[in-house]
């Protein structure tokens, strides 16, 4: 499957959490501050980033996650609802990139880039079992 022929620019999807505790950096590191962490924050985008293209993959593909660039601008409490948003910017063969963005509100809490790689399940899958 080459992603041009399927995917483009301008493709998006958005998602939306409540910060449970068990999402917040302080549930991870005893004694930090229970507020959103950061590689929580990362799965979300990277799910966004999947779900805006996932319906035009071939059936045996899907996209693994391969450069994250994110920062991390505010803090979100427990009980925060947290909005992240995906939207294609460029598209090559095996490769799809991504701007990301999350808010919390209105509020920006966090932006950056994000890639995926096409992977073909069963060549992926065999290539693993031979290392």
């Amino acid at each position: 499957m080459d992603a041009r022929d399927a995917i483009k620019i301008g493709m998006s999807a958005e998602r939306i959490l409540v910060v449970r505790p068990e999402r917040t950096v302080g549930h991870f590191v005893p004694g930090m501050p229970m507020v959103y962490a950061t590689p929580m924050m990362i799965l979300e985008v990277e799910m966004a980033s999947g779900d805006a293209i996932r319906s035009c993959l071939q059936p045996g593909w899907v996209t693994l996650g391969t450069e994250v660039d994110i920062r991390h601008l505010r803090a979100a409490p427990v009980g925060a609802s947290i909005r992240t948003t995906a939207r294609v910017i460029a598209v090559e063969r095996r490769v799809i990139r991504f701007e990301v963005e999350a808010f919390h509100g209105e509020r920006k809490i966090g932006d950056g880039r994000h890639a995926r790689g096409l992977v073909n399940v069963e060549n992926f899958t065999r290539r693993l079992a031979g290392q």
